[in-house]
C-alpha cells in the first residue's frame, strides 16, 4: 500500500477540507504492550496517518520528552526487531491508517538496510521518517558517521522498489536551493519543522511559520505536513489553516505518561486535537 495509502489518507482529509491529524508517539514507551495499545486507541479517536517512534540512545532531533520515552523503552530492550513486530500486529489487529516508522540511520545500518526495507514492508509499513539522513546522503550513500562510502547507497531508488516513502524534514532556516533538494527528493509528503531546535511543547508557534509554509507550498507539488511544538488543540487548528497535514508527539506522550489509563488518555488528547481540525471555510 505504501505511498497509495499516504496520498489517500491526504486526499480525504483534503476532501473533508480540513488537514491531516499525525500524531507521533514511541513505541515501548512506558512498555511495549501499553504502546501498542495506545496506537490502537488513537488510531480509532481520528488520527489520519502515525508515526511510529523506534527507540534510539542519541535522538538529537528530539526533546526531552521523546529523549525519556525513548530511553525508557530502550531499558526495557525494545529493538527495532520488536518494532517491527508491532507493526506488524497492528496491521493484522485492523490498524488501516498509513504507519511512517520514525528513527534515526545508526539503527537501521546495524539492522541492514535492505533487510529493513524488506522486514518494514511486510509488517505493513508505509514509509520511513529517518530525521539524521539528509537526501544527498540517501541517495549516494552513508555510515553512521556520515561518510559516503555505500552503507546506504541508493535509498531513495529502494523505498520506490518497495512502494515505501521516505520523507525528509526541512527546517525554517532553509534557503531556496535545500528547498529545491529536500522537495525534490522527498516521498509521500515534506516534513516541515515549525522551529529551529529540537521537538517539544512551545508555549506559541513561530510568527514566521505562515511565511514559511507559504514560501515551501509555491514550490512543492507533495502534501505539507507540520511538526515540532505543536501542543494544544489551538495550535494544532492554527496550524491546519495554512499546512495539509498537523504533526503532533511530545504533547501526546506527556498526556498518556501522565495518565493512569495511557491509551484512554492518548485517545482523548488525539480527539481533542481532531475536533479542532474543523472544515476550512
Amino acid at each position: 500500500m505504501g505511498l497509495d495509502r499516504i496520498a489517500r489518507a491526504f486526499a480525504a482529509a483534503r476532501a473533508g477540507k480540513r488537514a491531516a491529524l499525525m500524531p507521533y508517539y514511541t513505541l515501548g514507551y512506558p512498555d511495549l504492550a501499553t504502546s501498542e495499545r495506545v496506537i490502537a486507541a488513537i488510531a480509532a479517536a481520528g488520527a489520519d496517518l502515525i508515526e511510529l517512534g523506534i527507540p534510539f540512545s542519541d535522538p538529537l532531533a528530539d526533546g526531552p520528552t521523546i529523549q525519556r520515552s525513548t530511553q525508557v523503552a530502550l531499558a526495557q530492550g525494545v529493538t527495532l526487531r520488536r518494532c517491527l513486530e508491532l507493526t506488524a500486529r497492528l496491521r493484522t489487529s485492523g490498524v488501516a491508517q498509513p504507519l511512517l516508522l520514525m528513527g534515526y540511520i545508526n539503527p537501521i545500518l546495524a539492522y541492514g538496510v535492505e533487510r529493513f526495507i524488506a522486514d518494514a514492508h511486510a509488517a505493513g509499513a508505509d514509509g520511513f521518517i529517518v530525521p539524521d539522513l539528509p537526501p544527498e546522503e540517501a541517495a549516494n550513500g552513508c555510515t553512521p558517521w556520515g561518510a559516503a562510502d555505500g552503507a546506504c547507497a541508493g535509498l531513495h531508488r529502494r523505498c520506490r522498489a518497495a512502494d515505501l516513502a521516505l520523507v525528509h524534514l526541512l527546517a525554517p532556516t532553509s534557503p531556496a536551493e535545500r528547498l529545491a533538494l529536500v522537495s525534490a527528493h522527498t516521498a509521500g509528503f515534506l516534513y516541515l519543522v515549525s522551529v529551529t531546535g529540537v521537538t517539544g511543547p512551545r508555549e506559541a508557534l513561530s510568527p514566521d511559520l505562515a511565511e514559511f509554509v507559504g514560501r515551501v507550498r509555491r514550490v512543492v507539488r507533495t502534501p505539507v505536513a507540520v511538526g515540532f511544538g505543536i501542543s494544544t488543540p489551538a495550535q494544532a487548528r492554527a496550524v491546519g489553516e495554512i499546512a495539509d497535514g498537523v504533526i503532533v508527539g511530545s504533547a501526546l506522550i506527556q498526556a498518556a505518561g501522565a495518565a493512569a489509563d495511557a491509551p484512554a488518555a492518548a485517545a482523548h488528547f488525539v480527539w481533542e486535537l481532531r475536533a479542532a481540525l474543523s472544515p476550512r471555510r
